[in-house]
């Protein structure tokens, strides 16, 4: 079979500042997707737009693309009059402690809106949702698309692994930037992203854009860019999407890892739990009902148990035990404050990094996880300490870890000692619509 383009010619359009045409685009994901460009031309292609940029209608085009290399879920069937009124969904860029779509997925099943959360795995400093509930025992993580659809009409909310139907071009893609250094091109992260989102099929989609040391995005005008590019994707594509930039410079909550993860996910749905994880479960919360034509307070859902009861319902749908116990760690290590003061600093990627170290995250893919191992914060920055009270708990079963834990932890945080220090600064950092 003939192939319309070349694959050299497009990478030297690109290469050479040019703009890609549609027809071009269409061709070299789908030729990608079928074998026919080889992997090392679509590394150089893939630098190119590292290098050269997209312009919008580029990263549209190269999005649409994507989606077209495989299905499109379609939410119909549980939706009418006697269904459920809208779907929502909602992503985040990742980040250290960043549970929120644990709590977040039943609460907004409360009001009726159907939340189908197509999730990962952890891979290095940021956790994954997957291998967090994978910590409840008996729950499973992949369903079939008539199990998703059951369960999503049933109980209002899942939480799974995408099907291998979704996107397969980002797939595909996806693992070859991870290894040729173009991981950050920023219209490549956003189509990534918004290919996969867009063929979940949901009606609207509400982006968690974090930044700061902790997050993928390291400054504010990258993480801003990064949060337009994937708002006005989904804006082109008919899927009402709005973005909170949100601060990623410490923690979110009070635990890193899995189990630990869960447990403060029960927590806030119990009404409790940290103000930072509440306060961001809410607003997300509010803004997925928004897109759906509702104006609600969501956060009298967490005070009233309505959504423990969709959690509890969630879990058992998925072959999970709500109320078994959690795997706990065998081994453990306290760190200390070593003078007395005000917390002033608490990395969130030194945090991140020493949970992975412990057990809790992933080099590859294909590594297992610790669920008990990670992080138990004991202070949060603008906290008083005093010499010798713990600062945070290392948790792993596996003790030689403790070590790697504590040269990451090296310089991860500062104390204070002359006096209060002001740290405050705002967890949502803006709201981003479409242009």
């Amino acid at each position: 079979m003939s192939e319309e383009f070349d694959a050299v010619d497009v990478i030297r359009t690109k290469r050479d500042g040019g703009s890609l045409s549609a027809d071009q685009i269409d061709w070299v994901v789908d030729a990608y997707t079928r074998g026919t460009v080889a992997d090392e031309q679509m590394s150089a292609l893939a630098m190119a737009i590292y290098l050269r940029g997209m312009e919008p209608e580029e990263t549209a085009r190269w999005t649409r693309a994507m989606i077209a290399s495989g299905e499109r879920l379609d939410f119909s069937p549980i939706l009418g009059p006697r269904g459920k009124i809208a779907t929502a969904d909602k992503h985040s860029t990742g980040g250290v402690g960043d549970k929120i779509t644990l709590p977040l997925a039943p609460l907004v099943a409360v009001y009726g809106v159907a939340v189908p959360q197509l999730s990962g795995r952890g891979l290095g400093h940021t956790g994954g949702t997957l291998d967090k509930l994978e910590s409840i025992p008996g729950w499973q993580a992949s369903l079939s698309n008539e199990d998703m659809m059951r369960i999503l009409g049933s109980v209002g909310a899942v939480i799974c692994a995408a099907g291998t139907g979704l996107a397969p071009a980002d797939k595909k893609l996806y693992a070859l930037r991870d290894v040729t250094g173009t991981v950050e091109a920023v219209p490549l992260i956003a189509s990534s992203i918004m290919s996969k989102k867009i063929a979940e099929g949901t009606d609207s989609l509400v982006l968690d854009v974090k930044m700061g040391p902790g997050a993928f995005m390291k400054d504010e005008a990258s993480a801003r860019l990064l949060a337009q590019t994937m708002v006005d994707l989904g804006d082109d594509a008919g899927v009402r999407t709005t973005a909170l930039l949100t601060d990623m410079s410490a923690p979110l909550g009070l635990t890193v890892g899995n189990a630990i993860e869960v447990e403060e996910s029960v927590e806030v749905l119990a009404g409790g739990g940290p103000d930072d994880v509440v306060e961001l479960t809410v607003a997300l919360a509010r803004e997925m009902l928004l897109a759906s034509g509702i104006d609600e307070d969501p956060a009298e859902a967490l005070a009233d148990g309505r959504a423990m009861d969709v959690w509890k319902d969630m879990i058992r749908a998925q072959g999970g035990d709500p109320e078994a116990a959690l795997p706990t760690a065998r081994e453990s290590h306290v760190l200390t404050a070593p003078q007395s003061g005000t917390l002033s600093r608490l990395d969130a990627l030194a945090v991140g990094t020493a949970s992975w170290r412990l057990g809790a995250g992933r080099t590859r893919k294909e590594d297992p996880v610790q669920a008990g191992a990670g992080v138990r914060l004991h202070a949060k920055p603008g906290d008083r300490v005093e010499a010798g009270q713990p600062l945070m708990t290392l948790l792993t079963d596996t003790p030689e870890r403790f070590d790697r834990a504590l040269k990451t932890l090296d310089g991860g945080f500062e104390i204070s000692s002359s006096g209060p220090v002001d740290v405050a600064r705002p967890l949502i950092l803006d709201r981003l619509t479409a242009e």
